[in-house]
């Protein structure tokens, strides 16, 4: 076939499957995306079917991604927990505080795992929680956590692996609260968001 002919041919096929809906894979570096699986993030929940209606974030836990920067920068108030992005708002809204919530114990060695469905270069992994007296009935601010990281893994641009585990220690707390776990991408301007419900008794 002469390589005119070639290519027009290569591109009808091209159009053809891209308006039947199915994506054409073209060849670009991979991007990075995971959700905590320990303790169990609302991603997850969803993905899972434990958790009902949750728009679009069912079929994908993992791209739960905004700006970085967080605290000072990153997705607004109120919207933390789908980093900012309007597809993942059910996880933004608190439910009434009925999220499932993962049992643990104040104080107690924990390791925090995360799922990632593609692996990037990393800065770190930062892990906060909600202050005493938060409200869990409301959607989720800066006002309301403590925003230094009670735990944090940094890997200096190196790559985490596709299932990378935290030990670590859980804040001393009571009751139900909720931690937020920061995965920092290393170059790239964004970073991945994962609330998850925890109960502490």
């Amino acid at each position: 076939m002469p390589r005119t002919s070639f290519k027009i041919a290569v591109g009808a096929a091209a159009t053809a499957v891209t308006a039947a809906g199915i994506p054409v894979v073209l060849a670009s570096p991979a991007l990075s995306h995971g959700y905590t699986t320990s303790p169990v993030s609302r991603s997850s929940n969803c993905a899972t079917g434990k958790v009902k209606n949750c728009g679009a974030i069912q079929w994908e836990p993992q791209s739960v991604e905004g700006p970085k920067g967080f605290p000072a920068r990153g997705p607004a108030d109120g919207k933390i927990c789908a980093a900012g992005d309007g597809r993942w708002a059910p996880l933004d809204d608190p439910r009434g505080g009925q999220w499932p919530a993962t049992r643990v114990t104040g104080g107690q060695a924990y390791t925090f795992s995360w799922r990632l469905t593609a692996v990037h270069s990393t800065s770190s992994f930062r892990y906060f929680v909600t202050k005493d007296g938060w409200n869990p009935s409301a959607p989720l601010t800066r006002a309301q956590l403590d925003l230094t990281p009670f735990l944090q893994r940094d890997y200096g641009g190196k790559s985490p692996g596709s299932n990378p585990s935290h030990p670590g220690t859980m804040p001393a707390k009571q009751g139900r609260h909720l931690i937020l776990a920061v995965w920092d991408v290393a170059d790239t301007g964004n970073a991945f968001y994962s609330c998850a419900d925890v109960d502490f008794g």
